[in-house]
């Protein structure tokens, strides 16, 4: 496990905790992160982009001149895609980019996005940002400099403290979300990961530890072999 010193709003040490290994010491699945951000991506896009085609089009039901004799090129409608106000060929429809993204491989994303923060030495633990229950932008943005100085920064918080959320919202290159919307983009996107100490303990707590693989015993080995050798007989 790796430790890490745990900071209160002065920017003094008040102790220290240990990352689980099972979620920030994990490989980094550079496919299945990509695959997860994509469709994260896909998803946040509104599908509204509309066009008509000639039918939809109004007007443009009379031929606009004759068959014959004109010697211009023969034409059914001033709607067709070659007239300008005419419908479009092959033209966006509203539809829906969603891709379906099984839970366990959004959560195995974001672990490892979370290990590839933690061996950097990017994620960091604070009591607070703000001492008092009032918010305070001033005092939160001091607390934030003393932990990082890189710009960009996600600061992962409860659900219910609103005073972080206040005292942050206005800050450029700082985005503030709960445990429950921790997500593999917004860690990525992020230079710095900052967890309130509450807000790490529920993470933590949101994923346990996995429980050990059993060792095959030498029952179950044999029984294996025998089944084997009848196969082969």
């Amino acid at each position: 496990m790796t430790s890490i010193d745990i900071f209160d709003a002065a920017g003094d040490t008040t102790g220290s905790m240990d990352l689980p290994a099972h979620i920030f010491d994990v490989a980094v699945n550079v496919p299945l992160i990509h695959q997860v951000v994509v469709a994260q991506q896909a998803a946040a896009r509104r599908g509204t982009a509309s066009t008509k085609t000639r039918a939809e089009v109004r007007g443009g039901g009379a031929k606009p001149y004759r068959q014959k004799g004109t010697g211009r090129a023969r034409q059914g409608s001033i709607r067709a895609p070659q007239f300008t106000g005419g419908g479009v060929v092959h033209g966006p429809t509203p539809r829906s980019y969603e891709q379906r993204t099984p839970k366990k491989m959004k959560a195995a994303a974001l672990r490892g996005a979370l290990s590839d923060r933690a061996r950097g030495g990017r994620i960091h633990v604070l009591e607070s940002f703000v001492d008092a229950s009032t918010p305070s932008t001033k005092q939160a943005l001091s607390a934030l400099r003393r932990l990082c100085e890189r710009p960009r920064t996600l600061v992962v918080t409860q659900h219910d403290d609103t005073t972080t959320r206040l005292s942050l919202r206005n800050v450029g290159a700082v985005h503030v979300c709960s445990v429950e919307q921790l997500n593999t983009y917004d860690v990525l996107a992020s230079d710095d990961v900052i967890f309130t100490k509450s807000a790490i303990e529920a993470l933590i707590a949101r994923q346990p530890t996995p429980e050990p693989t059993p060792e095959p015993t030498a029952a179950s080995t044999s029984q294996t072999a025998g089944t084997e050798s009848e196969v082969v007989q």
